[in-house]
């Protein structure tokens, strides 16, 4: 099918925001069980006819790109190494042009498992950079999170990332009280001395069954005093904007050579203001805000033979109904009715 008539579209919504950023689930299956994601059984699968396949995916993308001005993506998944197909669908994306005639920015987001066998090849497709879950560096502590005895895995795949230059390598931990507060210094001194980015995230209702317990948050401001403890932290100079995470600069010392450390607070301070964000589930669900309760169906009208220009329409006029926040914490509040592994990280 032919991409049809460029068309002066924006994925704007009602309260001033421009979407730029597509995360893309590739599918929902995943080799650990992290307990902030899925319960320790697992879930059940989505049918593989029901995922969008490899030429879906890249119309989806093309759609996003080439009519609605998306200049970043992001594939998640679920754990996205565990789709067989990534190489192909990173270099079909590499050869879209955004608005500017630019390639758009391609990363991943992974568990790092597998990651030091695909990464060379995932970086000569087109693969920018990406993103490692890393929760703990003790052994027995990560096992009990991920429910997997996997972080030499995980270690591995990001000594793999930097030596194939996928950088900058970004490390994404949740903390969760009663759980990896002991790591915060640990993680920050890992990442530092390996010139890693570090981004703490707080735990979000997103986990299984929707049980959630505000008890084992650890906020923000409970990160920042463990590392003050440790380091010497001042607000980076450059402003957030849309990133999701707030930046502080860690002074060098005689352990470590300084750095940027950010925090994730999507619960006590979230960028909802600023979110240039649009989700895609690897199901073809259109999802305007990681916590958005209603789905917009583009894999139904794609697959019933739906124009370029008619998907981008369809995206857009959705896009433009999205919340102007999260409302996590407000009354009334409800989880979305997927967990994190089902809608894409």
């Amino acid at each position: 099918m032919t991409v049809g008539v460029r068309v002066p579209l924006r994925l704007a919504d009602a309260h001033g925001r421009v979407a730029t950023d597509l995360r893309v689930s590739l599918t929902d299956r995943c080799n650990l069980r992290c307990g902030y994601c899925m319960p320790a059984e697992g879930l059940p699968w989505l049918p593989t006819d029901e995922v969008l396949s490899d030429a879906e995916v890249l119309r989806v993308l093309g759609v996003a790109v080439r009519q609605l001005g998306v200049t970043k993506i992001r594939f998640t998944g679920g754990e996205p190494l565990l789709r067989r197909s990534l190489e192909s669908i990173i270099a079909g994306a590499k050869q879209l042009r955004t608005h500017a005639g630019d390639t758009p920015e391609l990363s991943l987001t992974t568990n790092g498992i597998g990651l030091d066998k695909r990464v060379s090849g995932l970086v000569a497709a087109g693969l920018g950079r990406v993103n490692v879950s890393l929760d703990s560096l003790d052994r027995e502590r990560y096992a009990a999170l991920a429910r997997r005895d996997r972080l030499p895995a995980v270690l591995s795949g990001l000594a793999a990332a930097e030596a194939a230059g996928a950088l900058p390598v970004k490390v994404n931990a949740v903390i969760m009280r009663d759980h990896n507060e002991r790591d915060v210094v640990p993680l920050a001194q890992f990442c530092l001395e390996r010139g890693y980015q570090l981004r703490y995230i707080e735990h979000m209702p997103l986990g299984p069954q929707h049980v959630w317990d505000r008890a084992t948050l650890v906020a923000q401001a409970e990160i920042l005093a463990l590392l003050g403890e440790r380091f010497e932290l001042t607000p980076a100079a450059e402003p957030r904007g849309a990133a999701p995470a707030e930046l502080w600069q860690i002074a060098p010392d005689g352990t470590q050579p300084g750095g940027l450390i950010g925090v994730i607070p999507s619960v006590t301070a979230p960028f909802c203001a600023a979110c240039d964000r649009t989700r895609i589930t690897a199901d073809g669900q259109l999802r305007t805000c990681l916590f958005s309760r209603t789905e917009t169906d583009l894999r139904g009208p794609l697959r019933a033979g739906a124009s370029d220009l008619e998907l981008a329409e369809l995206w857009a006029g959705a896009h433009g109904r999205k919340a102007v926040a999260h409302g996590i914490g407000e009354p009334g509040f409800v989880p979305p009715d997927r967990t994190m592994s089902a809608i894409g990280g």
